[in-house]
C-alpha cells in the first residue's frame, strides 16, 4: 500500500499537533515535516518531497495563498489542501486560483481528512461538503468562477510575488530594516517596493496598506 507523505504548514503549534494526531491513526499517511510559515514550508518541500501539503491561510512572513501559488509553480507534482476556519466563498475561490487542489475546514474529522488527501492525490479537487454547496451557489449567483482574464484580476493579483511578500511583512508591522534582512535585499529596495505598492494599489500611507492586507485576509486583524 502506498503511503502518502504529508507536510503540515500552520503557525500554531497546537493546531499542527492536532492534525498530526489525526493523521497518525491513518496507516496510509505519514507526516514527514512541519512548517510554521509559508517560506519554511517551501524550504521543507524541497528537502522532504511530500505528496501533499496541508496549508493554513493566515501565516506570518509568507501567507498560505502566496505559498500555495509558489508550490504550484515550483513543485507542480505536490498537491496543496488549504486548511482554514474561513468558510467564506471568496477565500475558497482565491485558494483555487492560487492552485490549491482542496479546501478543508479545520474542524474536519479523520475520515474526511483521509478522503481529501486521497482525492487530491488522484488528481481531483476536494472541497469540504460544508462549503462546496455554498461555493456552487455563489458561482451561479455571481458568475464569479476562477478568473483567467487579466482585465478581471484584482489589483493584488497584479502584484509581483516580491511585492506581495513586502506587503505582508509591512502589514505584520516589521520595519524596513527587518524586511530587508528577511528577504535578503537592500533597504533601498524595500523602500522602492513600498512606493510601488502604494502607487499600484492607490494607497497613500502604511496604515492604508495594513488595512488593505487585513481586508484581503493576508494578515489577521489586530486584537
Amino acid at each position: 500500500m502506498k503511503r502518502y507523505r504529508i507536510l503540515l504548514a500552520d503557525d500554531h503549534t497546537l493546531v499542527r499537533a492536532g492534525f498530526r494526531a489525526l493523521l497518525k491513526d491513518i496507516e496510509a499517511l505519514q507526516v514527514v515535516a512541519e512548517a510554521g510559515d509559508g517560506r519554511e514550508a517551501l524550504q521543507l518541500i524541497g528537502q522532504h518531497h511530500p505528496d501533499v501539503v496541508l496549508m493554513d491561510i493566515t501565516m506570518p512572513i509568507l501567507n498560505g495563498l502566496e505559498a500555495t501559488a509558489r508550490v504550484t509553480r515550483e513543485y507542480p507534482h505536490v498537491r496543496v489542501i488549504i486548511l482554514s476556519v474561513h468558510a467564506n466563498e471568496e477565500y475558497v475561490l482565491e485558494a483555487l486560483r492560487s492552485g490549491a487542489s482542496g479546501y478543508l475546514l479545520k474542524d474536519a474529522g479523520t475520515a474526511e481528512l483521509e478522503t481529501a488527501i486521497r482525492t487530491v492525490c488522484s488528481g481531483e479537487v476536494y472541497l469540504s461538503p460544508a462549503i462546496s454547496k455554498h461555493v456552487a451557489e455563489y458561482i451561479r449567483r455571481t458568475g464569479n468562477a476562477p478568473r483567467t482574464d487579466a482585465r478581471d484580476i484584482e489589483p493584488y493579483q497584479r502584484l509581483t510575488p516580491r511585492q506581495r511578500e513586502v506587503l505582508q511583512l509591512i502589514a505584520e508591522g516589521r520595519t524596513t530594516k527587518q524586511i530587508a534582512q528577511l528577504l535578503n535585499i537592500g533597504v533601498k529596495t524595500v523602500e522602492t517596493h513600498r512606493m510601488r505598492l502604494m502607487e499600484q494599489l492607490n494607497i497613500h500611507d502604511v496604515a492604508g496598506l495594513v488595512r488593505y492586507a487585513v481586508r484581503l485576509g493576508i494578515v489577521p486583524p489586530a486584537e
